[in-house]
């Protein structure tokens, strides 16, 4: 493990967010994968080890994409949304990651 991975400081900064969507809800039901946006900068080696630090489980691989921004019109001006990474981290048969249960 390379050094970066060890900074617990880091990986407290690598998930911003569980994706709560139809489709994230659909692929988490039928494939035990977990979406979450994650910073602009992570890696697959970090994502993976916040999700281990964080929610004590084990991780199977994670598989990272990057939705692009789109064009929006702001008034008179043109701008653009920004870019959003998100990471699908599949999960060890018999692992779960409940989020109701880690709010309380």
């Amino acid at each position: 493990m390379s050094g970066i991975l060890k900074n617990d400081h880091r990986l407290m900064q690598v998930l911003l967010a569980p994706v709560i969507s139809e489709k994230a809800t659909l692929v988490a039901d039928k494939n035990e994968q977990v979406v979450f946006e994650v910073a602009p900068d992570a890696t697959k080696p970090e994502v993976k080890a916040a999700v281990e630090l964080l929610f004590k489980v084990e991780v199977k691989s994670v598989n990272i994409l990057v939705t692009k921004g789109k064009s929006k019109r702001f008034g008179r001006f043109m701008g653009r949304r920004k870019d959003v990474k998100k990471a699908y981290v599949s999960l060890k048969p018999g692992q779960e990651i409940n989020f109701e249960a880690e709010a309380k």
